[in-house]
This record gives C-alpha cells, sequence and structure tokens, in this order.
C-alpha cells in the first residue's frame, strides 16, 4: 500500500490483485450467512477493489491497513443489502441499522481513521468489535479467536460502540 501511495504501480496492481484474494473470502462467507448465493461476491470484490483505489488518499500511513480495506469492505456489503431486498430479509441483526440508514457516504468521506478511534477503547473492547464488526466474525468465532466467552463478547461490542459514537460526536463540528 504504502509504495502504491508513493506512486509504484506495478505495488498498487500487486495490493489489488492481493486483497481481491482475502475480499472474495470475506464477501463468500457474509453472503452465506444472509442465505445468499456467493455469486455476488465477484461483484462486491469489483466495487470495493474500485473504492479501495479511488479513496486510497484517505489511507493513514500510519496505520493497519486490514481495519481500514474492511471498513470500506462492509460498506460495500451494505451497499448490495440495502439494493437487494431479499437479501435484507436474512440479514444478521448487526448490520440492521446500517442498512436502513440514509447513506453511508459520510462516513466514507469523514476520515476518522477507525484505528485512532479503536485505540481509545479497552483491549477486550477493541479486539471484540475488530472480530465482530471489522473481520465479520461471528460471536462464537471471535469467543474462540479472543478467549472471551460470548456474552462478554457481546457486551464488549455493545459498549465499545456505545463510546465510539460518543467519540464521533465530540469530533463533528456544531
Amino acid at each position: 500500500m504504502l509504495a502504491g501511495l508513493d506512486g509504484d504501480d506495478r505495488s498498487h496492481k500487486a495490493l489489488l490483485t492481493k486483497l481481491s484474494t482475502y475480499l472474495r473470502a470475506y464477501f463468500k462467507r457474509q453472503l452465506a450467512r444472509i442465505g445468499q448465493s456467493s455469486a455476488e461476491a465477484e461483484d462486491l470484490v469489483q466495487e470495493t477493489l474500485i473504492s479501495l483505489h479511488v479513496r486510497r488518499h484517505t489511507y493513514d500511513k500510519s496505520a493497519p491497513l486490514t481495519p481500514w480495506v474492511y471498513a470500506i469492505a462492509r460498506y460495500r456489503l451494505i451497499d448490495y443489502l440495502r439494493r437487494n431486498k431479499s437479501a435484507s430479509l436474512n440479514m444478521p441483526v448487526e448490520f440492521a441499522d446500517d442498512v436502513f440508514v440514509e447513506s453511508d457516504a459520510t462516513a466514507v468521506d469523514s476520515g476518522i481513521d477507525l484505528s485512532k478511534l479503536l485505540s481509545k477503547l479497552t483491549p477486550k473492547m477493541r479486539e471484540a468489535i475488530q472480530s465482530i464488526k471489522v473481520d465479520g466474525l461471528s460471536v462464537s468465532e471471535a469467543a474462540k479467536r479472543t478467549g472471551m466467552s460470548p456474552s462478554m463478547i457481546k457486551v464488549s461490542v455493545h459498549r465499545g460502540l456505545k463510546i465510539l459514537s460518543l467519540l464521533v460526536r465530540e469530533r463533528e463540528p456544531s
């Protein structure tokens, strides 16, 4: 990513090629969770790669790449759910609020660095939110990954999102 930002086209292309593999797996897993065919995954991968390319100037070079990439991928998935009402019928509850908001353009354009916000949380909250909201794991998968109980994962995500919401509101201009 850094070499691509510095103008190395070969590195940028290599990054997008490598990311496509991870994004394809992510979208196939998410589509399976809502009972959809993985056929849409390729379109979502392409939409996400375009978004990453267009938005690359918003990436903070000092921040980890993965949360930034998966946040954009999540927005593409939410857009897909908005466009496809049949997919929305089987949608996991964690996407419900996002799908029915007016627009996510402000969230993408805001430039608020997710990793900086997450760094203000306790390690448990940060790890739970990273696992559930960014990496797209189920509660049981996140519990196994982190060693926390499923109920602790849910509580940590809930409390962490509440804190993040307050932090974002503090940053918004009056």
